[in-house]
């Protein structure tokens, strides 16, 4: 069966614009902490992408809708690939500015060989970006938060799959051609086509429902506020100002920031066992210990639906190990009141600014780590990042 270009361009830019347009929507129904905003520019940038390709398919057949097509392409992937860092608590500086110059790379290598380059003017830099992008997005999918997540272990596998691809692509692209009967079977822009509205139809679902564990809808988050602001803990964006303030009095000073992640597992399977109102009694007791036992002074803050963050200035590194423990200890004797005897995993782990330095972003994702760590060592429940 023969399919014109144009038509499956056109249904490959329906597809992906409506599956956009609904995770853009999403977006705005959500009190986002980061990492859903920039999945969101990703699949703008795929948007863009379509729309680019079917002007170039189009009557006339313009070459800048090839450069315009190219660098959202790159740019699509690239925001997949910082999302995830986002989602995950990681710098996100040099690896926005590696995106952007790929991004432009990609577009300026068709500027620059112009309506005479033809159809595959600056595929190459394009196919290279899209090659480290999606490898680097699935190898974040597999570590930090998001290896906690077997959702996001669909998303390596989409990402992992683009970049198998964009590599088999490569090679065909270099060594026979664009026109050989092998390209133009398995890589053309037709098959290109329906990988991309499978692999978009996949990444929407699946960034949704990863969003969906870290933020609520807005008109959940008032009511979920109060509760917090009564219990003494600060919702996640409150809390990303309050430790950015906190480290830059202290960097100032020369002082000595702790962060301490204080994580609880295994609660889906609590409330499979033993039914949701034990889970959520447990949950309510860790919440409880944490802020009662955080020092008078401390940060205590949301992180994702099983953490806690802690945050404060330590005269030393004792100290913030003291008060770990002590947080560790609090949350048991709470965890001792619930009915039935049910007591999770509990891991509590802490960074401190002498050994990671002042970035928040770079303490919260030490803490974060060593907490899962201490969660899964049996020797000890509470650990140091350096350790």
């Amino acid at each position: 069966m023969s399919l014109d270009l144009f038509s499956v361009l056109v249904f490959t830019a329906l597809v992906v614009n409506v599956s956009g347009i609904l995770f853009i929507l999403e977006t705005f129904l959500r009190r986002d902490d980061g990492a859903g905003r920039v999945w969101s520019l990703g699949f703008l940038a795929g948007m863009l992408t379509t729309l680019a390709y079917s002007v170039w398919a189009g009557p006339g057949g313009a070459w800048w809708a090839v450069a315009v097509g190219n660098a959202a392409f790159v740019a699509g992937t690239g925001c997949m690939w910082l999302g995830c860092r986002r989602f995950n608590g990681r710098r996100m500086t040099w690896a926005s500015l590696l995106v952007g110059f790929a991004v432009a790379a990609a577009g300026i290598s068709v500027a620059v060989a112009g309506p005479t380059g033809g159809d595959w003017a600056g595929a190459l830099w394009m196919f290279g970006a899209l090659i480290v992008f999606a490898a680097a997005g699935a190898a974040e999918c597999l570590r930090g938060e998001l290896r906690r997540s077997r959702t996001a272990w669909v998303l390596a596998a989409v990402l992992g799959f683009q970049s198998l691809f964009y590599i088999a692509r490569t090679i065909v692209f270099v060594v026979s051609g664009p026109d050989s009967a092998l390209f133009r079977i398995w890589f053309d822009t037709v098959t290109t086509s329906f990988l991309t509205v499978t692999l978009t139809i996949v990444a929407v679902v699946v960034t949704s429902v990863l969003r969906a564990t870290r933020t609520p809808i807005r008109g959940q988050v008032r009511t979920g506020e109060a509760a917090t602001e009564s219990e003494g803990i600060l919702d996640a964006r409150s809390f990303e100002h309050a430790l950015a303030g906190l480290c830059a009095r202290a960097r100032s000073r020369g002082e000595l920031v702790a962060l301490t992640a204080v994580r609880i597992e295994d609660l889906d399977q609590m409330s499979s066992a033993f039914g949701s109102e034990v889970a959520a009694s447990v949950r309510e007791a860790w919440r409880l210990g944490v802020r009662r036992h955080a020092p008078t002074n401390a940060a205590v803050a949301e992180d994702g639906p099983a953490g806690l963050a802690i945050a404060l200035a330590v005269p030393a590194a004792q100290d913030a190990r003291r008060q770990a423990a002590e947080v560790y200890r609090g949350v048991f004797d709470h965890l001792g009141t619930v009915a039935g005897g049910v007591i999770p995993v509990v891991g509590v782990g802490f960074a401190l600014s002498s050994d990671v330095g002042y970035e928040p972003a770079e303490l919260l994702r030490v803490a974060r780590e060593t907490a899962t760590r201490a969660a899964a060592t049996v020797e000890t429940s509470v650990l140091s990042g350096n350790a």
